[in-house]
């Protein structure tokens, strides 16, 4: 006897529109899918009364995924070859990749502010004398 295990599946539908006729669609979309609602979240601007998003959440039962470990610690592999996950989706195996060069959070974060050179780290505190 082949036993299958059962296990509550999730959806979230997101809606940036949020009005009446767009609520009735999401839900008679997934409602015919099979998917029974579960809850309404509302995102709101503290500017307005009217809600910003709003989440669908649905639910169903369904058989349990049997989790693919050979693949995950595959892709686990090349994600530490790789250094990030942004190398991977590299265009082509056959060109060369351009040299990969680790940053500190420091560095990075400096180069997204736009500074040209990131400040050196100082070490203790330095302070100023009051005037």
């Amino acid at each position: 006897m082949v036993r299958t295990s059962v296990s509550l599946q999730y959806k979230v539908v997101e809606l940036s529109t949020v009005d009446e006729g767009a609520m009735e669609r999401a839900l008679n979309e997934w409602t015919a899918k099979g998917w029974n609602l579960d809850g309404v979240q509302f995102a709101m601007r503290e500017s307005s009364k009217r809600p910003a998003m709003a989440f669908i959440f649905f639910t169903r039962e369904g058989v349990a995924a049997e989790p693919d470990e050979d693949s995950a610690r595959a892709k686990l592999l090349r994600l530490s070859e790789s250094g990030s996950t942004a190398r991977m989706a590299w265009a082509s195996e056959s060109e060369p990749r351009p040299p990969f060069h680790p940053l500190s959070a420091h560095e990075r974060l400096a180069r997204l502010a736009g500074l040209d050179e990131p400040e050196p780290h100082e070490e203790g505190l330095t302070l100023e004398p009051e005037e």
